[in-house]
């Protein structure tokens, strides 16, 4: 799954412990305005993709159709109060009752299907990295090999295969091992000083505030002294104890599970975890333990339009498929392509797909499965990581690029872009290069997370549903245009900024913003549906 911006790389360390507020202050906002995805430019000054003012000027009096829109992801809160009515109910399904009404193969898929799900309810929460997967699986057998003349070409190519991974591999455990046990440390002396300060003061940890952290003064002891200095340290650095908890929850899962190669938690599932054709798996309960990276792409997308609570979606008449297939840690293939399967057999006409990995050993399956997608007219959206890489030289999966070189042509691949005003648009942690189509906002995006609450949360899986959203507008309002007329218009209407000068993810130098992405855009609802318009009178022309 896509990390959240401060972790993007460290360069990780360095935006989480060196970039200070300062940097995020080039413009008259101190930080991100409410609903700042949906505005428009020309309005705000905010580069929002302008879904208010395309409802406003050109949709109000149009009659629109429901649109099923399946989310591969963590699961999703399916109860949450602001996508009450917008979750998908399978028609054909008898809720409960223990048959497969409709023969689809998934008995009792109310809402989607959970992949990640074992037949008596338990779940996978946690997975290895793929790389952590794919060198366990290979060292035992090449870890000693010496002669490689004598082997079989299937064996040579697996010994390669062993020592890509090994290098990748030791390469994580390096980054891990300079930049974790920092972190941890500080998250834990963090506690401390917060357990000593709150002792001090007679009142509940939980309860502490920025003024009781300030009645710490230099006339109390050396020890609450220190306490204090360490709170000084996150606000001088522009933290919070939110986002330090969140790195050293990364950290202590990479160590526990990421990169731990006696961990496998799939016995639970009980399937055949290489036999991609076997989709006898899962379970029907798709919120799973960990529903909030899902829940809030399901909110940008989606969240009530019509009510005076939370947050405003992209689209307003859309049903979400709700497929949990992404763990904390690396998806498996496998069900990515029975997920992307299931979507295309059951309607949904958009897939969104917030993840990413740098290892795909079942490749050939997950091409498959989106050729038969696109062949039903699904158009995919895929977010393009938060690693701030070139992903036209550095590998990022899923991809639109099959194994033979061609390119699925129902594919949108996008980056992230920021609230901040130039050079500081582009966001710090996204993916680039040709092969990301368009840009969306991706940074501090308020949406919807588990238990009927709100968090912003960064990351270009936040950017991906933007897109998402806006092309299910765009067919919910223009039935007669098709996946691949939908994709074009979306990168054709997006607003080119070529010669703004932006900076590049990761190098830190000023570069035009044109040289990012595929078409220089950042995606913009309100053009797109201008296009639609005229795209769907010239045909009905016809």
């Amino acid at each position: 799954m896509n990390l959240p911006k401060f972790l993007s790389t460290l360069s990780i360390l360095g935006i989480f412990i060196f970039q200070t507020k300062a940097q995020y202050q080039e413009n008259t906002f101190e930080k991100a305005p409410t609903n700042w995805f949906n505005l428009d430019f020309t309005e705000s000054g905010i580069r929002g993709v302008s879904t208010e003012r395309a409802y406003r000027d050109i949709l109000a009096k149009k009659v629109s159709k429901t649109i099923i829109v399946a989310i591969i992801d963590s699961g999703v809160d399916v109860e949450h109060e602001d996508l009450k009515g917008k979750i998908w109910v399978n028609p054909k399904e008898y809720p409960n009752n223990g048959i497969d009404d409709d023969h689809n193969g998934f008995i009792d898929d109310i809402n989607g299907w959970d992949f990640l799900g074992a037949k008596d309810g338990t779940d996978i929460a946690r997975e290895t990295m793929e790389v952590t997967r794919e060198y366990s699986k290979l060292k035992n057998t090449y870890q000693y090999v010496n002669e490689v003349q004598n082997l079989s070409p299937k064996m040579k190519y697996e010994y390669d295969l062993y020592h890509k991974y090994k290098a990748k591999y030791e390469a994580k455990v390096k980054e891990l091992q300079e930049q974790g046990p920092f972190v941890i440390k500080l998250y834990e002396k963090y506690l401390d000083a917060k357990q000593l300060v709150a002792t001090h003061l007679k009142i509940k940890s939980d309860n502490l505030t920025d003024d009781d952290w300030n009645k710490i003064t230099t006339r109390d002891s050396e020890e609450l002294k220190k306490a204090k200095r360490i709170f000084d340290l996150l606000n001088q650095i522009g933290q919070d104890e939110s986002k330090l908890k969140e790195a050293y929850e990364y950290y202590d899962a990479q160590f526990k599970f990421g990169v731990n190669l006696a961990y496998n938690p799939r016995t639970i599932i009980g399937d055949d975890v290489e036999n991609v054709n076997d989709h006898d798996y899962g379970n029907n309960e798709v919120k799973g333990p960990d529903a909030r990276h899902g829940t809030h792409v399901a909110g940008i997308i989606a969240a009530n339009r019509d009510n005076t609570i939370g947050v405003s979606g992209i689209c307003g008449n859309v049903k979400l498929m709700i497929l949990r297939t992404i763990p904390e840690g690396d998806e498996r293939d496998k069900d990515v392509a029975n997920a992307i399967r299931y979507a295309a057999d059951n309607g949904a006409m958009v897939v969104n797909m917030s993840f990413g990995k740098s290892v795909s050993p079942q490749k050939l399956a997950v091409d498959a499965a989106v050729k038969y997608a696109q062949s039903k007219g699904v158009l995919f959206v895929h977010a393009a990581g938060n690693e701030n890489e070139n992903i036209d030289v550095n590998d990022n999966f899923p991809t639109k690029k099959y194994a033979d070189g061609k390119v699925a042509e129902n594919w949108i691949e996008v980056g992230a872009t920021s609230w901040m005003s130039p050079p500081n648009t582009v966001a710090e942690f996204s993916n680039y290069g040709r092969i990301v189509d368009v840009f969306a906002p991706g940074v501090d995006l308020k949406s919807t997370v588990v238990g009927s609450k709100y968090e912003d949360l960064s990351g270009t899986s936040m950017s991906a549903p933007v897109v998402t959203g806006i092309a299910a507008l765009l067919m919910s309002y223009f039935p007669d245009l098709d996946a691949r007329q939908i994709k074009k218009i979306i990168l054709d209407s997006s607003t080119k900024l070529p010669t703004l000068k932006v900076t590049q993810p990761g190098s830190g130098e000023l570069v035009d913003f044109a040289k990012l992405s595929y078409t220089g855009g950042i995606a913009n609802a309100y053009e797109a549906v201008r296009m639609a318009e005229e795209m769907s009178k010239t045909i009905s022309r016809k």
